[in-house]
């Protein structure tokens, strides 16, 4: 069971990790956090990361990111982006283009002072220009289906891991939890789903992807 640290057993990790992977099929919703992963990490591999936002590619990032975050539940309700076309992601793909190149590098393992500040001076940029950009939630969605550098900040992440928002604290906390049970994690680093072949790709899932699975469904258990 959980504790006040978040430290969950061995035993626990595994249950949940197993039930988040049951429902990753690849034309369930689960899957559409690969395809987005791909596709942003594809440009990052390709050097042109820069280029999201141009004439040429532009339409094509804001539909990947779109649809992600429709899969994810933020285009429902009362959401600011419900009211937006894909169009509207387009500021959203400028930041992430323009966003410190070292963010593509940045996961739970390496999380230090400098990358702490970075990740939050990249979820302020983004915070500005999103429509609905005051929720972590979707700021964090954004930043982990793009750089998957920091888990989803929803309601059941944070319940599971006993944190209130997306501080330099709670990343400091979630370091801790990576450190305690880093082999664990890093085995359950699977591969991205292919959308055309829907085959395993060469991509993995990052230690912060991980986390978030784990700490998703734990935060459904409270």
């Amino acid at each position: 069971m959980a504790v006040s640290s978040g430290i969950l057993s061995a035993e626990r990790i595994r249950e949940n990790v197993e039930k988040y992977g049951s429902g990753v099929l690849s034309t369930g919703r689960y899957a559409s956090f690969d395809y987005c992963f791909n596709y942003f990490q594809s440009s990052r591999d390709e050097e042109f990361s820069g280029s999201l936002a141009d004439s040429g590619h532009l339409e094509q990032s804001c539909l990947q990111l779109g649809f992600y975050l429709a899969s994810w539940g933020m285009y429902r309700g009362s959401a600011s982006l419900v009211s937006q076309s894909a169009r509207g992601l387009a500021p959203t793909i400028n930041a992430i283009a323009g966003a410190d190149p070292r963010i593509w590098s940045v996961d739970v393992d390496g999380y230090d002072d400098e990358s702490i500040q970075l990740v939050l001076d990249i979820a302020r940029s983004i915070r500005a220009v999103i429509p609905g950009g005051n929720s972590d939630t979707l700021v964090t969605k954004v930043m982990l289906g793009v750089f998957g550098c920091v888990p989803a900040y929803d309601r059941f992440v944070r319940s599971g891991l006993g944190v209130r928002g997306l501080t330099g604290a709670s990343l400091e906390k979630i370091r801790s939890i990576y450190e305690t049970q880093s082999a664990l994690i890093e085995e359950f680093q699977r591969p991205t789903l292919d959308f055309v072949t829907e085959k395993p790709t060469n991509l993995t899932y990052t230690k912060a992807k991980v986390i978030d699975m784990i700490y998703f469904i734990e935060g459904q258990r409270s």
